[in-house]
């Protein structure tokens, strides 16, 4: 969806912020929308955990206006940076910017969530443990893969531990799901 100006905009204001490190927004957006694919139609809440520079959260929040996403970033300079971005791109009302650590939302939304999104948030066995509390029961975490697969990224016995099971992947993300 590289035809949406305003997501454009904001998404290269965050590049220009240094919270991008991607050389082009239209490549950065195609692979956000591998998550985009990934998210069934029956979803209604949604976590991006290290939101960052906004990807895929902010193209969820255009290409998805039947979503409620809340945007999960620490680091308060960028989650400001976020602020101004849903602002921009007039889907506040359904987008909320959480300026603090994911552990903050996981006491306070447990089981609250039906998607959970990632890109280069943490470790693997983190990033599942996470998601795992933050998952309804049936819910999916859709993660990015590095390019090369290493079946040894997400073993049995970890994703077992947290509830999870690997749905496989499909090009640029994986899909857990919580049992």
């Amino acid at each position: 969806m590289t035809d949406h100006p305003a997501l454009i905009a904001a998404l290269t204001a965050m590049q220009v912020r240094g919270a991008i490190g991607e050389a082009s927004i239209e490549r950065a957006i195609a692979h956000a929308e591998h998550y985009v694919r990934r998210i069934p139609a029956d979803v209604a809440r949604v976590a991006d955990l290290g939101s960052g520079g906004g990807l895929p959260g902010l193209v969820l929040a255009v290409q998805r206006p039947d979503l409620h996403i809340t945007l999960v970033e620490r680091r308060h300079t960028r989650a400001d940076l976020l602020r101004r971005a849903v602002s921009s791109l007039g889907v506040g009302e359904r987008v909320e910017v959480l300026a603090d650590d994911v552990a903050v939302l996981m006491r306070s939304a447990p089981g609250a969530f039906d998607v959970v999104t990632a890109r280069s948030f943490a470790a693997p066995h983190i990033t599942a443990r996470c998601a795992a509390v933050l998952l309804r029961r049936g819910g999916l975490l859709v993660v990015s893969e590095p390019p090369e697969d290493d079946p040894g990224r997400w073993p049995t016995a970890m994703l077992a531990a947290e509830g999870l099971t690997d749905l496989g992947r499909d090009g640029a993300v994986r899909v857990l799901q919580r049992s």
